[in-house]
């Protein structure tokens, strides 16, 4: 079995170990716009030491957005910006860089965490979500707009028109977002999902608008570049129809026929009923079983901190890359501390050699430095 810091292989893109950095929301963009702190914030990461770091979920349309702040990919203006942000991370790091293209469907218009996180109403500048069905998140909430036929070709295209715009900024992968509750992720579930037409009701119907939106990105592609997507295996709802690491499998194995690359496994985010049972590595199963059903590459997430775990769930084959996301935030050299831990190398600038403590200085391989 590899180790955590051996490098990984997803089509044609070779990354130097199998660390994830999370697409981690920073609700800080500007009509869409990257702004100085997304500069600042993947900067800090880029230089961390992880195979692939990924932006955050970037909204395809105006009105997919999760909150007014959050970044977007749907304009001339949105691509300019952030090209600005990946211009400086390649100046800097050899890291390769993903985006999670996103929709936020029935969860869009809502504040910020630190503001509370609800929806925003219409007079305090928020505006109406559009949503597979007119059930809302929550029972207190307005329904949002049920989407009509005509309203997914538009978001198809959406998608496609993001990813074309991620090639042209020079991006290595993408990542669809069809976890959390957002979009994707609704048509999937069936507290989400009411709709009665081809879209909704069985399994193979709602399936049918993420399959047909991961189809379409996947023909926008250049062939070399690698496409996962992010899944929630299980809503942790258990008192209604809901979405079951079962239906996972098939989505899974439909994925892969339609040419994916990895699937990225976390839960839950579709009910505030979910009762999710959260210890270090609690999702890590799910990606085993994915990884063992369905044979394609999976990356584990949730409350992965500890190094040592780290290496465990690759080395014994439980997924085959990590990614770790409120870790990162809390220590952006996570994978230079892990190395060390470990016993691995993993990249460091040259600038930064002379900052490891005596005795770690294999973490960067064999390297010499001095002054004169």
């Amino acid at each position: 079995m590899p180790d955590l810091f051996d490098p990984i292989t997803l089509r044609r893109l070779t990354l130097a170990n199998r660390v994830m950095v999370s697409p981690m929301c920073q609700y800080s963009a500007v009509e869409g716009n990257a702004t100085h702190w997304h500069m600042a914030h993947l900067s800090s990461l880029a230089l961390g030491g992880a195979g692939l770091l990924c932006i955050e979920a970037t909204a395809v349309s105006r009105e997919g957005r999760i909150t007014s702040g959050c970044l977007g990919l749907w304009n001339d203006d949105n691509e300019a910006a952030i090209a600005t942000v990946i211009q400086t991370l390649r100046a800097a790091s050899p890291i390769k860089l993903a985006i999670q293209l996103a929709h936020a469907g029935r969860k869009a218009s809502s504040a910020p965490p630190w503001r509370g996180g609800q929806l925003v109403a219409l007079e305090e500048g928020g505006w109406t979500p559009e949503a597979p069905s007119a059930v809302p998140h929550k029972d207190t909430e307005p329904a949002p707009r049920a989407m009509t036929v005509d309203d997914l070709a538009r978001i198809k295209q959406a998608f496609v028109k993001a990813a074309e715009r991620a090639v042209r900024l020079g991006l290595d992968a993408i990542e669809l977002h069809a976890a959390h509750g957002y979009l994707l992720h609704q048509f999937l579930s069936p507290i989400a999902n009411h709709r009665t037409d081809e879209y909704g009701g069985s399994l193979e119907n709602r399936m049918r608008f993420p399959l047909e939106v991961f189809r379409a990105v996947r023909a926008a592609l250049p062939d070399p570049m690698p496409l996962g997507v992010r899944i929630s295996a299980t809503d942790w709802v258990d008192d209604q129809p809901s979405w079951t690491p079962d239906q996972t499998v098939i989505f899974g194995l439909q994925l892969k026929e339609a040419g994916a690359d990895w699937i990225d496994v976390s839960t839950g985010g579709v009910s505030p009923k979910q009762q999710i049972p959260l210890k270090p590595g609690y999702q890590v199963d799910f990606a085993q079983r994915l990884k063992r059903e369905v044979g394609l590459p999976t990356i584990a997430v949730g409350l992965i901190t500890d190094p040592s775990h780290a290496q465990q769930i690759v080395s014994q084959g439980q997924a085959d890359m990590v990614a770790l996301g409120r870790a990162m935030l809390y220590d952006p050299r996570w994978a230079w501390h892990a190395a060390a831990e470990l016993d691995q190398h993993v990249y460091g600038p040259p600038q930064y050699w002379r900052s490891l403590p005596p005795g770690k200085n294999r973490v960067f391989g064999e390297v010499t430095f001095g002054m004169r």
